[in-house]
């Protein structure tokens, strides 16, 4: 049965939000994340022996990091101390481990102290915790919706396990709505909303799905534009394009747009892509790349989004080459390598008479001299003669860019490393 086709049988108490009343109370209760607190589990085996270990909980909002907190203190005994890393400062941090370490030797008591959006902690503040976590002072627990990599410092990592928590999935939301996009958090409020709007209209009937999508048009989209969500999304954005799928491409353009990322953003991306990606194998893609960049900044949005999506489509359909990504690359791995060197006497202009009879210019090779305007010439460094740089593809109109080289280099291009 649908949890909205529940009738409203009871009067519900104001002190505290639905979700911050439905937490679980035990293991029991909690539901999801068996990946991380299932009974087989690295985790749940070290609490059924008494072992709590300092970790972090990373995951999206209403996905279980402080319910599951508050079961591993109870059901360890542990003191429990929660701070959030929004409110408090370096000096209620201090008092915090004062207080855990009193507690230590008084009551031998030992302390979790749990610090949500532990990712709002700067590098100083994160410096106090860790040499009493390292001691055992406290067990720390902290909740982040960053990627830890990124958000907390290495020694503090190295001393701390990192269990990922997941999106809710429908079974587990009980069938609330699917625009909850895996939040409990954000599903029961929307039902405890329901029922005050019905409440408030003295009457009594089910809460429907019609009932819900009056009270909430529709969930904002977990998109941070600093954070992983955003690096997420424009990286799968980019390898759909890469990988020739335009249903994939415009689908997760249409989420960074409905998330409200910067056009700009995305089309600097699309630019990107069109050389490193497509190059050569269809120059007009950063042709069009470029148009949709200067369409977007010329017309702006909700218009932009149409000649992003012509340029998605473009760029995804395109036959696909990186010759020009690799070549500057392996250039700039041998300039990196070999160091300056001399630019041959052939290639330098000779400016002033000095030049002149010091050799610049002389036995250079003008090409418009020669018939169809071409000449075998050496314009590399000495040194560097035989290198290879550029090797072209066979895909789109880079095949007859190859055909050209081989035909006028006599075969040199036509050798694969």
């Amino acid at each position: 049965m649908d949890l909205f086709d529940h009738k409203i049988t009871s009067t519900f108490n104001k002190s505290a939000p639905l979700a911050a009343r439905m937490r679980p109370r035990d293991f029991s209760d909690f539901i999801g994340q068996e990946h991380v607190i299932g009974e087989n589990t690295p985790l749940r085996q070290s609490l059924e022996v008494g072992g709590i270990p300092s970790f972090i909980l990373w995951g999206p909002p209403g996905t279980g990091k402080t319910s599951l907190a508050n079961i591993v203190a109870k059901s360890s005994g542990y003191h429990f101390q929660m701070l959030s890393a929004v409110t408090v400062g370096v000096s209620e941090l201090r008092a915090s481990i004062k207080q855990a370490r009193e507690r230590l030797g008084m009551e031998s008591q030992r302390t979790i102290l749990f610090i949500d959006e532990i990712h709002r902690f700067n590098k100083s503040q994160q410096d106090v915790i860790l040499p009493h976590v390292e001691d055992g002072t406290v067990v720390l627990i902290g909740a982040t919706t960053e990627n830890p990599s990124f958000e907390v410092i290495s020694p503090l990592l190295s001393r701390c396990r990192v269990y990922t928590l997941t999106e809710l999935n429908d079974s587990a939301l009980l069938l609330i709505s699917k625009v909850a996009s895996g939040d409990a958090r954000w599903a029961l409020n929307t039902l405890e909303l329901a029922v005050d709007s019905l409440s408030g209209q003295k009457i009594s009937e089910k809460i429907t799905r019609d009932t819900v999508k009056k009270i909430v048009q529709d969930k904002s989209l977990r998109y941070d534009k600093g954070g992983d969500n955003h690096y997420d999304t424009i990286s799968a954005f980019i390898k759909s394009i890469r990988a020739s799928d335009p249903d994939s491409s415009v689908y997760w353009l249409a989420r960074m747009l409905r998330a409200g990322e910067d056009p700009n953003f995305i089309a600097r991306r699309l630019v990107i892509s069109a050389s490193e990606d497509i190059g050569l194998a269809d120059p007009r893609a950063l042709t069009v790349a470029v148009a949709a960049q200067q369409a977007v900044h010329f017309i702006g949005m909700p218009e932009g989004r149409i000649p992003l999506s012509q340029a998605t489509l473009y760029l995804a359909c395109a036959p696909k080459s990186n010759s020009a990504y690799k070549a500057i690359n392996e250039a700039m791995r041998e300039v990196s390598n070999s160091g300056d060197r001399q630019v041959p006497l052939h290639l330098r202009n000779a400016v002033t008479k000095l030049m002149e009879e010091s050799g610049y210019g002389e036995n250079y090779i003008y090409p418009h001299d020669y018939e169809g305007h071409f000449k075998i010439s050496n314009n590399l460094p000495e040194e560097l003669s035989d290198s290879r740089f550029y090797e072209p593809s066979d895909l789109g109109y880079e095949k007859f860019i190859s055909d050209r080289l081989q035909e006028w280099w006599q075969g040199k291009y036509n050798q694969r490393r």
